[in-house]
């Protein structure tokens, strides 16, 4: 049984479905190594102008599978520090991956999507989900961090700082109708509804210039990637001092206040 199902539903669209489904899609090893392979497949297929995932079943992505993880590849001799990092890293590359890829992500969230299945909803650049579905960081429900695979980078940036800390550290699910008033997805549809939704967005990009969608995925991922607070502030800093030490321009401000008259910038 193949756990991962590519195929081409309209011209140039490639679709990736989660095909474990008597599992909800859990992110054991053997699928989620197909996936990467799946994802990294089509964005270098020039006849594929956006991607949608989605899963088989009733679930998108259930998270970690907590019964049976899977085989992990390229670990004989490794001691379990070392297996954990590599373990870690093969998660991470699957959600890098879907960043990576030149072109636009629909993410068709047919079900729950939860833990590790939250963080690839969360990668992916476009999310619609069926009224049916719901998103949980249950991370912090199993006693460890509810911050895994990127989570705690992209939910803030999707919904907000408040939001996603409260999200994140009461482990509490959010339903479709949330999800779409809070923007963690743009569109919530009825189930039989979703995929052709997500096939006519699909159209509609493709049916645009190549570099243009990709050129706008690529800015639009840079804009949230514009620095981290420290480094933002850093760089403010030294705006406010350059300005400041180099210019007369706040005498001159407190000097036109005191004369009530508008002040005149010389820099």
């Amino acid at each position: 049984m193949d756990f991962v199902v590519v195929d081409k539903p309209r011209p140039r669209v490639t679709r990736i479905t989660l095909n474990r489904p008597e599992r909800m899609n859990a992110m054991a090893f053997e699928v989620m190594i197909p996936l990467r392979e799946a994802v990294e497949r089509a964005g270098h297929d020039n006849d594929t102008r956006v991607i949608v995932l989605t899963g088989a079943g009733r679930g998108f992505c259930s998270g970690a599978d907590l019964e049976s993880p899977g085989p992990i590849p390229g670990i004989e001799g490794l001691t379990i520090p070392s297996i954990a990092r590599r373990s870690m890293e093969l998660l991470d590359d699957v959600i890098l991956s879907l960043r990576k890829a030149h072109q636009p992500i629909i993410g068709a969230i047919n079900g729950p999507a939860i833990g590790g299945g939250l963080c690839l909803a969360m990668a992916t650049d476009i999310r619609l989900a069926a009224d049916a579905a719901y998103f949980r960081a249950a991370g912090i429900n199993n006693g460890l961090t509810a911050s895994e695979l990127g989570l705690s980078y992209l939910l803030p940036r999707a919904i907000g700082a408040s939001r996603a800390f409260e999200i994140m550290l009461s482990g509490r699910d959010v339903d479709a109708a949330e999800a779409e008033r809070i923007g963690l997805v743009s569109r919530t549809l009825p189930e039989p509804d979703l995929m052709d939704a997500c096939l006519d967005l699909a159209d509609r990009i493709a049916a645009y210039s190549r570099v243009g969608t990709e050129l706008t995925k690529r800015m639009l991922w840079s804009s949230l990637d514009a620095g981290s607070l420290q480094s933002h502030m850093e760089a403010e800093g030294q705006a406010q001092l350059f300005v400041r030490l180099t210019t007369r321009n706040f005498e001159e401000a407190i000097k036109a206040r005191k004369e009530s008259r508008p002040p005149t910038f010389k820099d």
